[in-house]
């Protein structure tokens, strides 16, 4: 489809930005209940979690290491130490954050202030790429310098 200017423009699914603004206010919902059962002390993250499979057999690092370890430095506010563990994990706050957030704020204004972010593919392509450049970066480093940066 091409707009002005011979530019091309993206058609918006509201289906789709519907469907994901549901499930953004369920994984909102389920993460605040997360937080805080981890505030109160009702469970340890970490605690009684098995260990990584691809990890104890190989000693490397699968694409998911680091994920808990990034979810609690996050809720615990540590930003930098939530991106060192897995960048997936801010990336995701941060994308799914921006969605949540301008789909309000166009849903309340009654599409007034047209800010809301649409779903994109590239998004999660964007993301399968943060996912598979961290494993690489960190089982690189492992296997080329002998640093562990998971442990």
């Amino acid at each position: 489809m091409t707009g002005k200017g011979g530019m091309k423009t993206m058609k918006t699914d509201p289906v789709s930005d519907k469907a994901f603004y549901i499930v953004g206010w369920i994984l909102t919902a389920m993460a605040l209940a997360v937080y805080l059962a981890v505030r109160l002390g009702a469970f340890d993250m970490l605690g009684g979690l098995l260990p990584c499979l691809l990890h104890s057999t190989t000693g490397l690092y699968c694409p998911g290491c680091g994920g808990t370890r990034a979810v609690k430095a996050l809720l615990a506010g540590h930003l930098l130490l939530s991106l060192y563990y897995h960048p997936f994990v801010a990336y995701t706050v941060f994308v799914g954050g921006w969605f949540m957030i301008s789909q309000t704020i166009q849903r309340v204004s009654r599409g007034r202030f047209p800010v809301g972010m649409h779903y994109r593919d590239i998004y999660l392509w964007l993301a399968l790429a943060v996912v598979l450049v961290n494993c690489l970066v960190k089982n690189l480093v492992l296997l080329l310098w002998g640093v562990a940066l998971m442990e």
